[in-house]
């Protein structure tokens, strides 16, 4: 492949705040020091370029589970019954979850996301093998990267860590990455309301045998009220005691910390995911991220899942971050989200090759067209890009160098065919 040189942007999004250039150079799934004159060009005047977004915590599941009644502005002990009978009556299986995922990773490449962390946590009885290959199936046909968290929520800590292993194994024998770094296994615990300390244990066990990252869920309301009532402490307490702060370890949503917790989290080398998305319309509140910014921790952004968020838009969800962030300290500002969207959730996945325009990292390269009138009078295309059009679609995407966005539409699929799909299936399932 000769590569691709993109010629004419408006800005090109670079690390350390550098927005210098109007040109960027694809050659080999990276991104290249400089042309060698046989690259294929491209125009992308009147755009703006940045990496490609990576969303850290997402429920591709729940994609299929979207503004279900009786799920919005209720107390978590209601919505987590109101989505287990939806569960139930759908029938999750590898069916389903593929399907689900096909649309949910569609709607990421679509809104600029080259790289989705999908938090499962709901498992049928078997190893769960079927339905991680599914998922990882439908992100293969649409040429976007997965993080495939094996997630537990009360499922038996032995057949939790059992299947975790065998999904291991069977999507990234040879380590936690695959080769061609597409595909990424994972462990999380829905959290310290939900698994029990042996959940744990067996799973950081097996994360330490197959080199896989961890990830949780902390100090949402209800995990802070479950630690008290149930174990008489703080989450944070319960983690550290059972082994997972650790600097292998991601934790999301943090929105209920107290004073001295932030340096805990730092001094533990954990980094963090912030999902506004999910936690303002859930009524958990604003995690504060200015306050973890500033303490050293590193932050990414997450949409969570469609039966608490309804949107897999992580762009939206970043300028909802900037929107709410100044009711819990200091405002954001764009560049500090769209980084954190980019550079911060990389680093939280282990995954410094992403999220960035570094030379030599992998060419996951978003075109955004800032030319129409959603973008008029708009001094700073940049900030405009999360200020402006928060529904907005990239022109172009690519993932390591290969287009996968072409015109603002899919390159392998057709997105209604991918919707209809998802609604015949529930259809025929009485959902």
């Amino acid at each position: 492949m000769s590569g691709i040189r993109l010629v004419g942007a408006r800005a090109i999004v670079r690390p350390a705040g550098r927005e210098d250039g109007d040109e960027l150079v694809l050659r080999g799934g990276v991104i290249a020091a400089a042309a060698q004159g046989d690259e294929r060009v491209l125009d992308v005047s009147g755009c703006v370029v940045t990496a490609g977004l990576v969303n850290a915590h997402h429920h591709l599941l729940q994609t299929a589970f979207r503004t279900l009644p009786g799920t919005r502005s209720v107390p978590m002990a209601q919505w987590l019954p109101t989505m287990a009978a939806a569960y139930t009556r759908a029938g999750v299986d590898a069916e389903l979850a593929g399907v689900a995922a096909s649309a949910g990773l569609a709607e990421a490449l679509l809104s600029g996301v080259t790289t989705v962390a999908d938090h499962q946590l709901t498992w049928p009885r078997g190893d769960g093998v079927d339905i991680a290959r599914a998922v990882a199936a439908a992100s293969t046909q649409l040429g976007a990267r997965l993080v495939f968290v094996r997630g537990t929520a009360r499922d038996d800590p032995q057949d939790a860590a059992a299947s975790a292993d065998a999904i291991a194994r069977a999507l990234v024998p040879h380590g936690g990455v695959s080769a061609d770094g597409m595909l990424q296994v994972a462990v999380g615990p829905a959290g310290v309301h939900s698994d029990a300390p042996e959940t744990f244990a067996l799973l950081a066990e097996v994360a330490a045998r197959r080199g896989l990252r961890r990830r949780t869920q902390s100090n949402e309301q209800v995990d802070v009220v479950v630690a008290q009532e149930k174990y008489g402490c703080r989450p944070l307490d319960l983690l550290e005691e059972w082994g997972w702060l650790a600097p292998d370890v991601t934790l999301a949503h943090l929105c209920e910390l107290v004073p001295g917790e932030i340096e805990r989290i730092a001094r533990a080398g954990v980094t963090a995911t912030h999902a506004p998305g999910c936690d303002v319309p859930m009524g958990w509140g604003v995690a504060p991220v200015a306050e973890l910014l500033e303490g050293g921790v590193a932050v990414g952004l997450g949409t969570s899942g469609g039966g608490s968020n309804d949107a897999g838009h992580l762009l939206a969800d970043a300028r909802l971050a900037m929107q709410v962030s100044g009711l819990r300290g200091p405002a954001l500002a764009a560049r500090t989200v769209l980084g954190m969207a980019t550079e911060g959730s990389a680093v939280g996945l282990g995954r410094p090759e992403l999220g960035t325009l570094a030379v030599g990292a992998a060419a996951d390269v978003c075109v955004w067209d800032v030319s129409g009138v959603a973008d008029a009078g708009v001094a700073d295309p940049v900030a405009g890009l999360l200020w402006a059009a928060p529904g907005r679609r990239p022109r172009h995407v690519f993932v390591g160098g290969r287009a996968v966005v072409v015109g603002g539409r899919l390159v392998a699929a057709d997105e209604h065919d991918l919707a209809d799909g998802l609604r015949a299936l529930l259809a025929a399932r009485g959902v």
